[in-house]
């Protein structure tokens, strides 16, 4: 019965996550300028991106001092192997980077301006709180409340809340976010040989490692734990309605851009 019950919980998310895959805003980029506005707004979703899963590492793994074994060794050692790919991937040509680092390189690759998204992360890392930088930075609102939403859920969600924002809101749904955008753009992928690299890598990694690592991070923490399943299904919710607010946003502000130019 529990399993029946859990299958519930999460079969309610489903149908939006089909909206966030297929959304129109992956329609809406027609030239290097939609590209350029796209990937200044996406920047940032690639940015929080990377709290959700070191939260999860503070979790479920031991790094506090002095050091004291895991009491999820499975867990620790999945949540660390996707700390490595996404914080220290390896970048064409040689070397490695963070997929942030790897993003900005392909934001400039095809001109698209990171002067915000820059001067965002040195304010976070002089220590100005990340709502104030947003201000600071004239982050458009529809980012703002996008990034709020996230590091609200990364500072004080429970486990089960932060793993459904990364699991559904994320990994679960890139490979075909990202599948999307590359079918329905019309840009030629030689002309952003970096961008497209990002794309396939995370349709790659998300859907053949980190996507089935999370999955079984979920299992072990969750069992049939219905209030533990729950919870982690209302923020997966939140997480997806969240995501569709984003590229509303960004859809609309792509249709009025080329409104003004055509």
């Amino acid at each position: 019965m529990e399993a029946v019950e859990s299958k519930t919980h999460l079969s309610k998310i489903e149908p939006r996550q089909r909206v966030l895959e297929q959304h129109e805003v992956f329609k809406s980029i027609q030239n290097m300028e939609d590209l350029q506005l796209f990937m200044t707004w996406h920047v940032f979703a690639v940015w929080d991106f990377m709290s959700l899963i070191k939260r999860l590492q503070l979790n479920l793994t031991s790094v506090d001092l002095p050091w004291v074994p895991s009491p999820h060794p499975l867990a620790a050692r999945l949540i660390n192997e996707i700390v490595l790919g996404e914080e220290s991937d390896e970048v064409p040509g040689g070397g490695f980077l963070s997929h942030y680092e790897i993003y900005l390189l392909a934001m400039k690759e095809v001109g698209a301006q990171t002067n915000q998204i820059e001067e965002f992360v040195s304010l976070i890392r002089a220590g100005t709180p990340y709502t104030n930088a947003l201000e600071i930075v004239s982050a458009p609102k529809c980012i703002q409340a996008f990034v709020t939403s996230t590091m609200e859920t990364v500072k004080n969600g429970n486990v089960y809340e932060v793993l459904g924002s990364f699991f559904y809101g994320r990994e679960n749904v890139i490979p075909q976010m990202f599948n999307t955008l590359l079918a329905s753009w019309q840009i030629d992928a030689t002309e952003a040989p970096m961008f497209v690299y990002y794309l396939k890598r995370h349709i790659e990694l998300d859907g053949d490692t980190h996507g089935p690592a999370a999955l079984k991070i979920i299992n072990e923490l969750t069992s049939d734990n219905l209030t533990a399943i729950q919870q982690l299904a209302d923020a997966a919710e939140k997480a997806i309605n969240s995501r569709i607010t984003l590229w509303d946003g960004l859809a609309t502000e792509l249709t009025n851009n080329n409104r003004v130019t055509t």
